[in-house]
């Protein structure tokens, strides 16, 4: 594997190089369960019963700098969630689903890092916890499945059994013990080392989307029509994937909306309207089982899955597609078109970025640096 994080991986060289590093220090944890320190402290100790594990020695060399990486940011965003609770606890609510996109940030924008693997590293920050606490979900087969389509579970594992190894805390074998028991439910589920595969798209598509407990099951399908929702920041070359890859085929396009009509991207007052008349453009389409692309940014999964549910409501097929080119063009690109959009507006958007996961519709798909995957 060519691709590394650093080099140099000592923690002084880290801390002093990278400020999402260096933020580490001093930021308290709650002494219950992390009596050893801060988040600096923890960490060093993380990463070293990591590289102490036996079975880190025998993963490849590109498996090993994928759990380093996760693991040395598994907890980033503590700097920013962690608080006082009302009893007097420290506690860090919804540090993991921060730290994923700030890892997808920081891999993006600071170390430029191969689609698969930002995205793999991402995911395991994720899901950092998951082996502890996947029991007490509402739904835990549902929340394994669908963290097996993103993440290597034996990796996850690993990183899991370092994190409970990196600290001092009464409970240690307590934790684990849910290890174990998460490999066990993982080799049960299907999804040890592998994603979890389903009967067809449908299939998963309908198990996730619904109150369905099998995941086995296999719908009927019979699609008024198939809509492909772009998802992609500013910049990122979403008309051109549609030159390319959809000609002739209808787009609806809120950008084109606020052209018609004279409104300016920042008019967040009119955007509700704006929004309204593409849904209402796409309702005629859905009526006459009409194809169409719906050509937006689509940043947040509580953005895309509004507009999934309408579609689905008439009976259409969903296909995703993400859209990306590497931080310095898509810079570039963004400079050279015709609509530009201010850089701090990018940062912001960058900075809340859910890049759609697999379980989301019935196809997603990941445009790359100008080529089509799959994943």
């Amino acid at each position: 594997m060519s691709w590394v994080f650093s080099h140099n991986k000592s923690w002084d060289y880290l801390s002093s190089t990278f400020s999402f590093i260096a933020d580490m220090n001093g930021i308290q944890q709650d002494p219950i369960h992390h009596a050893e320190g801060d988040v600096a402290i923890h960490t060093q100790m993380v990463l070293a019963a990591l590289e102490q594990l036996p079975e880190y020695s025998l993963l490849t060399a590109e498996e090993q700098e994928i759990l380093w990486v996760a693991t040395l940011l598994h907890d980033v965003e503590k700097r920013s969630t962690t608080r006082e609770d009302w009893d007097g606890r420290i506690i860090s609510p919804g540090h993991a689903r921060k730290g994923e996109l700030t890892t997808r940030q920081i891999l993006f924008q600071q170390i430029p890092t191969p689609f698969a693997t930002r995205e793999h590293i991402a995911a395991l920050v994720r899901f950092h916890g998951l082996p502890l606490w996947l029991m007490e979900k509402p739904n835990p087969q549902k929340a394994l499945l669908a963290a097996s389509l993103r993440v290597d579970t034996y990796l996850l594992t690993l990183l899991a059994k370092a994190d409970v190894l990196g600290r001092t805390c009464h409970d240690a074998q307590e934790f684990l013990e849910r290890i174990e028991l998460f490999e066990l439910y993982c080799r049960e589920q299907g999804c040890w080392r592998e994603p979890r595969k389903f009967s067809s798209d449908e299939g998963r598509f309908h198990y996730f989307s619904s109150n369905s407990e099998q995941p086995d099951y296999q719908p009927y399908d019979d699609y008024g029509s198939q809509v492909t929702l772009l998802c992609g920041l500013p910049g990122m070359g979403k008309d051109h994937f549609i030159q390319q890859h959809c000609e002739g085929i209808p787009i609806i396009s809120l950008d084109a909306i606020r052209r018609q009509h004279q409104i300016r991207p920042e008019d967040k007052d009119a955007n509700g309207w704006v929004v309204q008349q593409a849904k209402h453009q796409a309702r005629e389409k859905l009526r006459s089982r009409q194809d169409f692309i719906w050509n937006a940014t689509n940043l947040t999964a509580q953005m895309r899955q509004q507009l999934i549910k309408l579609f689905i409501g008439y009976n259409a097929k969903v296909r995703i597609v993400y859209i990306e080119q590497d931080y310095k063009r898509w810079r570039q690109q963004n400079r050279d078109r015709q609509y530009v959009v201010p850089d701090k507006v990018l940062d912001r958007m960058l900075a809340k970025l859910a890049i759609p996961t697999p379980e989301e519709a019935h196809e997603v798909c990941y445009f790359i640096d100008s080529v089509l995957l799959n994943r």
